[in-house]
């Protein structure tokens, strides 16, 4: 008989481990073949049939498996180990590669800063280094720490700190060699990175002395244009013009809420006193300097300061043609005798320094014009100290500003909160631009609104009925002018909105005048802006004079008692916005 069982289980692996046990079970299935044939058992199951079944099922209990890969076999646990070590190195590979880029990512974006501090750090420490080798080379003996220079040498320039008579020269002497530290100013900054470094700088890097322009006369000066672009740089400038019938430059300017008045230079001398302005601006001024002997060009200096500067714009300064070449050198001769040094030009600007000392006087050409005696520009101050009353006038102004505001901004926001159809207005609620001083004395009235920080500008009227103390309102930076009120003011209508006299009634009135109160009232009412302001400060009497005549000129007017004096009242009227009515 042949032998299924081998035929059944051909295509099955065996294992080695088990072959004697399958042999095994082969004995025993021929020996219980062969109790069958002698017994004669009833069992009809054939052999060939149940022995396959049971060698492909029964794998616990003849070793057999359907899987290769059992885990109990030496072999199967290598190939799950060595299975095991790739997975754990590529796991590795990707957790390395993942940390890598996070680091990358967080150094990109604090770099900057910590490159920065390890640099400084590592400078720090090279330093220190540097000087502990310096301290074990020279051992025991230490040289002594040099000293800070003193704040004054704050810009000490070796061998130029000799003036001489040409000026600062360089010579070198050992004996002035200063053997100290120079320390930057005490809030010095470091300098800003190029190119932003070339239009900015530190001002308390530098030492500027350059002078200092605060006033500017602008002769001819348009829609006052050069002057809104001084006073972004707190330059304050007078805008003069010629009269025109049907409105000029000067009431366009004071529309702008900048200084302005009338005033012909080619006609007489101005009304202002000797050394008044730091520069004179004339572009295409219409003005010619030539004419007239030089006399307009011996005004303009009599009006500069020591020091000041004149610029000039006009096509005569590149002139083409024979004629306007011989007018230019005009020009440029007479102000070489006046002393002004012509410091540049540049296409038709031509920019002058006047002398600041007497030493270029004395060597002047001889047939030059004669230098003026001492005693023609008597009120001057820079020959003469100030008043003593001088600092106790300040003090009292800057409390009487503070009084009237006190007493304005209730009347202003109550009474007249705003316009009909107008929106509120914005902090610091500023009412008042332009404010006209009949009786400036010597300006404390101007000082006390600047301290106060008002955004003001004043124009400082002396009367002439007084002293003459507009050379001193000059001087401290502000303008002004004297004035006749039995005159008209030299200005448009409408062009103020505050017009303050203090004391003006009792000096323009103590005498017979040949112009009466109403006639000077006439004259603020057509000076006032629409819903302006006039505040009188004089005697009891007086302003009781003044509010009988606000109700023909239809003014609202209050009078209000000053504390601190029981002789004088304040009276403050306000023009109302009257309306002319379409014909």
């Amino acid at each position: 008989m042949s032998r299924p069982l081998h035929r059944g289980v051909s295509g099955i692996r065996v294992p080695d481990s088990i072959h004697d046990d399958t042999w095994d079970s082969q004995s025993k299935d021929k020996s219980e073949k062969d109790d069958f044939d002698k017994r004669g058992s009833s069992d009809h199951t054939p052999l060939a049939l149940k022995s396959p079944l049971k060698l492909l099922f029964s794998d616990k209990e003849n070793g057999f498996t359907s899987d290769p890969f059992i885990v109990g076999t030496p072999r199967s646990r290598f190939k799950l180990l060595l299975f095991s070590l790739k997975f754990s190195l590529v796991f590795i590979v990707v957790l390395a590669l993942v940390g890598s880029f996070w680091w990358t990512l967080n150094l990109s974006s604090s770099s900057r800063v910590r490159v920065y501090h390890g640099y400084r750090r590592l400078q720090e420490k090279l330093v220190s280094d540097l000087l502990d080798i310096g301290e074990i080379s020279r051992g025991v003996s230490r040289w002594k720490e040099l000293e800070s220079c003193s704040p004054e040498l704050e810009n000490f320039v070796p061998c130029f700190n000799v003036s001489h008579e040409n000026g600062f020269e360089r010579k070198c002497e050992y004996e002035q060699r200063q053997n100290c530290l120079v320390l930057p100013p005490v809030n010095y900054k470091v300098p800003l990175r190029w190119p932003t470094g070339k239009d900015v700088i530190w001002v308390a890097n530098v030492k500027i002395t350059a002078q200092e322009i605060r006033t500017v006369l602008d002769i001819g000066c348009g829609y006052g244009s050069f002057g809104a672009h001084l006073l972004d740089s707190q330059l304050l400038t007078l805008c003069i013009a010629n009269y025109e019938p049907s409105g000029s430059q000067v009431q366009l300017t004071l529309e702008r809420g900048l200084p302005a008045m009338i005033a012909s230079f080619t006609s007489k001398q101005l009304p202002y006193p000797s050394l008044s302005f730091d520069m004179l601006h004339c572009a295409r001024c219409g003005i010619d300097w030539d004419q007239k002997d030089g006399n307009l060009l011996i005004e303009a200096d009599r009006l500069l300061r020591p020091g000041g500067y004149f610029v000039w714009t006009s096509p005569l300064t590149n002139a083409r043609n024979k004629e306007n070449q011989k007018r230019w050198n005009f020009v440029h001769d007479f102000t070489e005798n006046l002393c002004w040094e012509m410091l540049s030009q540049q296409d038709e600007t031509v920019v002058w320094k006047k002398a600041s000392k007497k030493s270029c006087y004395a060597s002047r050409k001889r047939g030059s014009r004669p230098l003026c005696g001492r005693g023609l520009d008597v009120e001057s101050p820079y020959y003469r100290l100030l008043p003593d009353e001088f600092a106790e006038d300040s003090d009292s102004w800057k409390a009487a500003v503070q009084n009237y505001w006190s007493l304005l901004s209730p009347l202003i926001f109550s009474d007249h909160p705003k316009r009909p159809g107008d929106e509120d207005p914005s902090p610091p609620y500023n009412m008042f631009r332009n404010v006209l001083d009949m009786n400036a004395n010597f300006g404390g009235f101007n000082s006390a609104l600047l301290q106060a920080r008002k955004s003001v500008w004043v124009m400082n009227v002396v009367s002439i009925s007084g002293s003459n103390y507009l050379p001193l309102i000059h001087d401290r930076g502000f303008v002004g002018v004297l004035h006749d009120w039995c005159e008209p003011f030299p200005t448009y209508p409408r062009t103020y909105d505050l017009v303050h006299a203090a004391g003006l009634l009792s000096l323009e009135f103590s005498q017979p005048r040949r112009c009466t109160m109403l006639d000077m009232f006439i004259e603020i009412d057509r000076l006032l802006r629409p819903e302006g302001w006039f505040i009188i400060r004089d005697t009891v009497p007086l302003v009781e004079s003044a509010r009988a005549l606000t109700t023909q000129l239809k003014w609202e007017a209050r009078v209000i008692e000053i504390e601190s004096n029981s002789e004088e009242k304040l009276l403050i009227c306000q023009k109302p916005f009257f309306k002319r009515h379409a014909i």
